[in-house]
């Protein structure tokens, strides 16, 4: 058995969203708003529905939309989806209890609409993108969704040993001269990070996800039910242990690039030999706001991910190879005009 939360609207009994633009509980059929903890101290309580197979598929369920007695399927991880039928939120509390409850929130800041003009936005000034593309793709899906996050806070530190090289050139009325200088150089040092973060679902590119960062930490707060109402949300399937390596590797180019700019005034700089080392002290788990929209264009299916909170897209577009060769021939033949003028100048 499982346990189903919905917020029912004080005033019409309406079911309640939160609304990224007033940061509250809207009722959609009375337009009423209340703040979250007015909402939660509302909620009628948890309606305790029976979990139903779905053939051999065991990691697809599916459950009975209070509202409307439609079926809603998912799959296991799913925590909050909405009804195809009606639209009503469904939260399954019990897959928020316990190790599986997060510890924080961003709740979503730019609502649907908002997300449909960035896409817009985004296919500006593309100018390799085939040009009916904007006008005869057509949006398919648009989810909100709560991508589970672990947040590290961590310690880097180690050395990095580089060969560097100083040239210096000068010449008189009957030579030009070339000197070479060759240089051990040596970094060491410690760097401490907060909250860096790793998804923690399957589901989602792990390079889109890192595309549409950073988060605004100042926008977090503690976890509450309310927060996802309206939206959809997973738990996580990549544990924090399971994340570590990805942590690791983020940590170690970002600390290979702190050392990098330290070393100036040289010609060149060539990294010989690196000894880091990582540490953890905590781990936080997080829900943060995404939308995923999905176009179709000529058959093929494109994803883009959107930052809920800070609007900062990520996505893949189409190229159309006829605008690629006619600017890459013109800016061959712009580049040789340019040789050409210089060489008759001299």
């Amino acid at each position: 058995m499982s346990e189903v939360l919905e917020y029912k609207c004080p005033a019409c009994g309406g079911t309640l969203a939160f609304d990224a633009d007033s940061q509250k509980m809207k009722c959609p059929y009375c337009d009423s708003e209340f703040e979250v903890t007015e909402a939660k101290a509302a909620q009628p309580g948890s309606i305790a529905l029976e979990q139903k197979p779905t053939g051999e598929m065991s990691d697809v369920v599916s459950y009975s939309c209070p509202s409307c007695g439609g079926e809603i399927i998912g799959d296991a991880n799913f925590v909050a989806t909405r009804c195809p039928f009606c639209g009503n939120t469904a939260i399954i509390s019990t897959r928020l209890a316990g190790v599986l409850r997060p510890d924080l929130v961003i709740p979503f800041a730019i609502n649907k609409d908002a997300a449909k003009e960035a896409l817009k936005n985004f296919y500006r000034g593309k100018i390799l993108m085939p040009g009916e593309f904007a006008s005869e793709n057509k949006i398919e899906d648009i989810t909100g969704i709560y991508v589970p996050y672990w947040l590290f806070d961590c310690e880097a530190g180690g050395s990095v040993e580089y060969n560097a090289t100083r040239v210096t050139m000068w010449q008189d009325r009957k030579f030009r001269y070339t000197k070479t200088d060759y240089y051990r150089v040596y970094r060491d040092g410690k760097v401490s990070f907060e909250r860096v973060p790793v998804d923690g679902s399957k589901k989602m590119p792990d390079d889109y996800m890192e595309a549409i960062e950073p988060f605004d930490y100042s926008g977090m707060m503690a976890f509450d039910t309310p927060y996802l109402a309206g939206y959809a949300a997973d738990k996580y399937d990549v544990s924090a242990d399971e994340s570590i390596p990805r942590v690791h590797e983020r940590l170690k180019n970002t600390l290979l690039d702190l050392f990098g700019q330290t070393v100036n005034g040289y010609s060149g700089v060539t990294p010989t030999r690196t000894n880091l080392h990582f540490s953890h002290h905590t781990v936080k788990y997080a829900l943060l706001p995404v939308w995923i929209l999905n176009s179709v264009y000529r058959g093929t299916t494109y994803m883009y991910a959107m930052n809920g909170q800070t609007g900062r897209f990520a996505g893949r577009l189409p190229v159309s190879w006829g605008r690629f060769w006619a600017w890459f021939l013109g800016m061959f033949a712009g580049l040789g005009a340019i040789g050409t003028l210089i060489v008759m100048l001299l």
